[in-house]
């Protein structure tokens, strides 16, 4: 079980993440118009980005070797915080890197794939319980 010292540097390191995001998100998708979610885009690239310069950089034979509680505060909680897409994209560039093409393709077919049913059946869902209701 992770120390209290863990999750109080994943909580901190969650709240800066997710106003990174807000921020990026909000100044972005003005300027870009609504025609496309540039703003979330803005976020997962520039969050997938941030995770393998932080991977490459805290590694224990990196440049900038860093404690778990450190990692744990940048890379679950920042990035994280910030977008959880730069978890997805470090563990199927693991899989690249590993030669395990067939797990990094599948990894990413099910978890578009997968995520984008989830959304439709949750959106679905939720307008059918607020029609249920009369709300």
């Amino acid at each position: 079980m992770a120390s209290a010292t863990a999750y109080v540097a994943v909580a901190a390191g969650s709240a800066i993440g997710g106003l990174a995001r807000y921020w990026l998100s909000g100044t972005v998708a003005p300027q870009a118009g609504d025609a496309f979610p540039w703003g979330t885009l803005a976020v997962n690239v520039s969050g997938s980005l941030l995770i393998g310069v932080i991977a490459g950089f805290t590694l224990t034979d990196g440049r900038m070797p860093f404690g778990p509680t450190g990692r744990e505060f940048l890379m679950a909680g920042v990035c994280g915080g910030y977008t959880t897409f730069s978890s997805f994209s470090l563990q199927t560039l693991d899989l690249v890197r590993d030669g395990d093409w067939r797990r990094a393709a599948a990894n990413t077919l099910l978890s578009v794939g997968g995520c984008l049913v989830a959304v439709w059946l949750g959106h679905a869902a939720a307008v059918a319980w607020q029609r249920s209701r009369g709300v």
